[in-house]
């Protein structure tokens, strides 16, 4: 297994998929990774020499944000976005559903599991 910005990455997998396991590079990142490294797509990550390991790590060293960094990034643009109080920082403060999706029926995700609220009672006469 090797182990690439502290993820391991599955032997058994095209390069291509593999590289897809660190946060952050997704498959076209992981298509542009390999080709700049000059290796193929198809090549297995059980297969990469060391030579290819150390060229692809530089590669996203260098070029890319991910893991970590990338992370705190994402939670400070978050926290940025709640501290000025605009309408997307007030729907993550109130944990609804930020890029206006309906919620009268569904955002479970977001809101987590239902709260029943119990209805009053009708007053006898």
């Amino acid at each position: 297994m090797a182990r690439i910005a502290g993820v391991d990455i599955p032997d058994k997998k095209r390069g291509e998929i593999a590289l897809t396991y660190i946060f952050g590079i997704g498959r076209s990142t992981a298509q542009k990774i390999l080709s700049g490294a000059g290796i193929s797509l198809d090549k297995k990550a059980g297969e990469w020499t060391d030579e290819e390991s150390s060229a692809i790590r530089n590669a996203i060293s260098n070029d890319f944000k991910v893991e970590g960094a990338l992370r705190s990034e994402v939670q400070l643009n978050i926290k940025r976005l709640m501290d000025i109080g605009c309408y997307r920082g007030l729907r993550h403060r109130k944990g609804l559903p930020v890029r206006g999706q309906h919620t009268k029926n569904n955002s479970r995700t977001r809101k987590g599991k239902r709260k029943t609220v119990a209805n009053k009672k009708k007053a006898t006469k």
